[in-house]
């Protein structure tokens, strides 16, 4: 490759793996697999190495991705949260284990390796005081990090206190099983909110939220791979060290093997490989460390990586075979999702005989036809895919496949809107969407039934006492108490709640429906416009479009809601049994208008969500940094450095009880 034409090459690798870096780290939102990213990142680096003039210390090469988030305390590591190589096969292995046999050599000392699973997760190091866990934060860029402490804090598996007072900085990884990141998904799917792309973004996403309590409902969990800094104890070896962390109370990885040369490594490496489907937890890889301490701190690091530990990545497995069919399958959510029948083949470890094919957009793409040959892979070693057609196999018996125009559970409409991938069913009381549906109508943001979620909502669909949402107001408090165990008084609440739901705001009902693109602030417009839900019924679709801040594309999914049979029969329904059909004016009270609220610590009255709520109802807004603009800052238990920039810069800083006698008007 010529220079000129090196240079282009770089300069865009480094613009694509800047982008997918930000989505990786930043955004926890990726679009490319990790095995993509890692193929792109090798070929830059590969480059590099060859042009060395246009090596630049912008390049991702060069430093580890992700920022510190805006919002939370910057956190410098005081010794730094390094990345790894990556290598692909064992040849880059043995060139390894020759550059430290050689260091082995020069200084005179013992060469061994511990060999344990790269954790698929979001790195951090958590530092303790005289055995008390003070402070935890995130790996950022390596040197700079968030202090997400307060998250930490509801991992129930990070110790508080340790077994000894020591003084102590660790590394661990902070993930998601891979069996509560299948049942989170269904959660998210149920309630009609986006999947999580993977259990790693999962996992990222909680621990970075400004909410405590966001991460407190995600169930994270944490291995620990690492001590940072000791001052109390000295090591002399990894494995030692890592045995001494479990001791005092540490979850350290549960895989974690000493090896006397590389080529009891590349068996374990091997092993592993070959057990990864079967582990609780995902990982991308096996890393391979040096085991003697006095040996790494001989050895050093670049500024970027540990010169002493090296990562292997597994490749994807790709096998061939024959897709029989294409069915469709109704989500939760209504989405229609084309799903592939396979000729039975085992890859990776496991026999597929089935994946989804996404959406129609996707079976274009690839070209695919009934009968076809396909190349499959598993995508991060858990999702099989299809991933391309092998056309010189063709024979010409092959079929196209045409997206359903119905339901293929309700017969209801099966539409595609305007910049949507996916086809749906829009019928309420479809059979395929009645779990969603009736757990969205009880949920918060819908009719706010305390104690109907999403597990009593599936018993009482399982016994057959509701198929749709009308069914809820014919329950009676003996259906109910069967459901749990000395459960006369949890009916009796529930149907309490039901009861109480009848009398709910016209605008908490419509947001009860879950209409495409149209949520809470959308149903209180549609409420104060029209008042009546016999009037909203009526509009049309031009009258619902000229509303401001609606729109086309939300006046069609409206229009289109109420104008099916499904959504007619349902209204007569909830009428006929006692539920508001009207909207209740309310006064207004702008009581903090133009005044922003910071909240800091754990409220015991009132959950984050709720106290946002309040103060947004009587006008004011919250932030989640404290500036001069701060009009006060609500503190609850172990507030931290929000409290102290408060006290620093003159701000009204208030307790829970203030800001109670606040809401009452005193």
């Amino acid at each position: 490759m010529k220079e000129a034409e090196a240079k282009r090459r770089i300069e865009e690798l480094r613009a694509i793996t800047a982008y997918h870096a930000k989505k990786y780290y930043d955004d926890d939102s990726p679009e490319i697999s990790d095995f993509e990213y890692d193929m792109l990142m090798n070929e830059l680096k590969n480059l590099e190495r060859q042009f060395p003039n246009f090596i630049s210390e912008n390049s991702l090469t060069q430093k580890v991705g992700g920022t510190v988030k805006e919002g939370f305390e910057k956190v410098e590591h005081e010794i730094p949260l390094q990345s790894l190589q990556d290598i692909f096969n064992f040849d880059e292995l043995i060139n390894f284990d020759e550059r430290m046999k050689e260091y082995a050599s020069q200084y005179g000392l013992q060469l061994k390796y511990v060999v344990e699973t790269k954790i698929d997760g979001l790195s951090v190091a958590l530092e303790y005081k005289n055995g008390e866990f003070v402070r935890g934060a995130t790996r950022g860029n390596g040197i700079i990090g968030e202090d997400v402490t307060q998250n930490l804090k509801t991992i129930y598996n990070i110790p508080k206190k340790l077994k000894e007072p020591i003084n102590i900085t660790v590394r661990g990884e902070v993930f998601i099983s891979t069996r509560d990141f299948e049942k989170l998904n269904e959660e998210r799917e149920i309630l009609g909110e986006p999947l999580f792309a993977n259990a790693r973004n999962a996992a990222a996403g909680s621990l970075r939220q400004l909410d405590n309590t966001i991460a407190a409902k995600r169930p994270l969990n944490i291995y620990i791979f690492n001590v940072q800094k000791c001052t109390s104890i000295q090591f002399s070896s990894h494995y030692e060290s890592l045995v001494y962390l479990e001791k005092i109370g540490f979850n350290v990885n549960p895989i974690k093997v000493p090896c006397n040369n590389i080529e009891d490594a590349i068996e374990e490496i091997k092993k592993i490989g070959e057990q990864r489907e079967k582990l609780s937890f995902g990982i991308d890889g096996a890393v391979i460390k040096v085991d003697n301490l006095e040996l790494r701190e001989k050895i050093g690091t670049t500024f970027k990586t540990p010169r002493w530990a090296i990562a292997y990545k597994y490749p994807p497995e790709k096998k061939e075979t024959i897709l029989k069919d294409i069915i469709c399958q109704v989500g939760r959510t209504g989405a229609i999702t084309p799903m592939a029948i396979l000729e039975p083949i085992r890859v990776a470890g496991s026999t597929i005989s089935k994946t989804t094919l996404h959406n129609e957009d996707f079976i274009k793409e690839k070209g695919l036809k009934i009968g076809d040959t396909v190349v499959i892979q598993k995508a991060g070693d858990v999702i099989p895919e299809v991933v391309e057609v092998v056309k010189t196999k063709r024979t010409g018996l092959e079929k196209e496949f045409k997206m359903p125009d119905v339901c293929p559970v309700c017969g209801g409409p099966a539409i595609r809107e305007q910049g949507e991938a996916a086809r749906r069913c829009i019928g309420i009381e479809c059979k395929a969407v009645q779990l969603r549906s009736i757990a969205h109508f009880a949920s918060k943001e819908g009719m706010d039934i305390t104690g109907l979620g999403i597990s009593i909502v599936e018993q009482l669909i399982e016994k057959g006492l509701i198929s749709n949402i009308a069914d809820l107001y014919t329950l009676k408090v003996e259906d109910i108490a069967s459901l749990k165990k000395n459960g006369q008084k949890f009916a009796s609440n529930l149907i309490e709640a039901i009861e109480k739901s009848k009398n709910n705001d016209l605008a908490k009902l419509i947001n009860a429906f879950g209409i495409r693109h149209t949520g809470n602030k959308t149903s209180k417009l549609l409420a104060k416009k029209y008042k009546t839900m016999n009037k909203l019924m009526k509009a049309s679709y031009e009258e619902l479009s000229l509303i401001e801040d609606i729109g086309p594309v939300i006046a069609e999914s409206i229009y289109k809601f109420f104008q099916q049979e499904q959504t007619k029969d349902l209204v007569k329904k909830l009428k006929e049994s006692g539920v508001n059909m009207k909207s209740i004016e309310e006064n207004i009270d702008n009581r903090f208008l133009g005044k922003t609220f910071v909240l800091t610590g754990a409220l015991e009255k009132y959950t984050r969500e709720e106290a946002q709520n309040l103060i947004e109802k009587y006008g004011g807004k919250t932030s989640s940094t404290v500036s001069k603009k701060t009009s006060y800052v609500l503190a609850g238990q172990d507030a931290g450095s929000k409290l102290i920039k408060a006290q620093n810069l003159g701000v009204t800083i208030i307790t829970e009880d203030e800001f109670n006698e606040m809401i009452r008007g005193e």
